[in-house]
């Protein structure tokens, strides 16, 4: 009997890795922390790479089974998966509108902060990662003044990472809105996809030893 394919959380992470988006060795988080792998979204920055890309959020959001009327990518980086996430869910077989919005509200034509469709509706917030969760809040909060709902945020990566207290910034966006975060890989499908690779799984103690010191459950 052949093997099980991987699911699309492993084939991510051997997507991320082969783009060199995913890294192991030796880095320094923007919190200061030193840590044995790096995750940087910004390196999808090709235009196989976004359309892979949004074809594995597609997917994440899918299998989350949120029900969503509509998409909305925070300016900047969220513009573009919002956009990507659409199209891979349309050639799927699931036609969305979505928006994002302006760093500074036009005041002639269409004007407004707001592009594409109203926010109207279920609306998936659709960004790269959560750091200290600021951005976030802001689009949940904006979403909220159109009128709409916001019934999830995606992400590319949780590092399942605390923050400045005992909950990571994904748990406290949850706790403080009620509004789920949808990852296409967690720090716990990053541990089983090293260990499918012989030369990866040496970095297994090193991680091991940083989710013991910042890891959250």
């Amino acid at each position: 009997m052949p093997a099980a394919a991987p699911d699309f959380r492993q084939r991510f992470l051997a997507f991320a890795l082969a783009r060199d988006v995913l890294r192991f060795g030796d880095f320094v988080t923007k919190a200061g922390r030193r840590t044995p792998y790096f995750f940087n979204a910004g390196l999808f920055n090709d235009g196989a790479s976004l359309a892979t890309l949004g074809r594995f959020y597609a997917e994440a959001l899918m299998a989350a089974g949120v029900p969503f009327d509509m998409l909305f990518g925070p300016a900047y980086k969220g513009i573009t998966l919002a956009a990507s996430t659409a199209i891979a869910l349309a050639q799927n077989g699931h036609n969305v509108p979505f928006s994002f919005n302006r760093k500074e509200a036009k005041d002639h034509g269409e004007g407004g902060d707001i592009v594409g469709a109203p926010l109207a509706g279920r609306v998936v917030i659709v960004d790269d990662v959560i750091t200290d969760g600021g951005a976030k809040r802001e689009a949940i909060e904006r979403v909220r003044a159109a009128g709409a709902t916001p019934v999830a945020i995606m992400i590319a990566f949780d590092r399942k990472e605390r923050g400045r207290g005992a909950l990571s910034a994904v748990q406290e966006i949850t706790r403080d809105f009620g509004v789920p975060v949808v990852a296409i890989a967690t720090l716990d499908d990053l541990r089983r996809f090293i260990d499918t690779d012989a030369a990866l799984a040496a970095h297994a103690p090193a991680i091991d030893g940083y989710r013991a010191q910042y890891g959250v459950q």
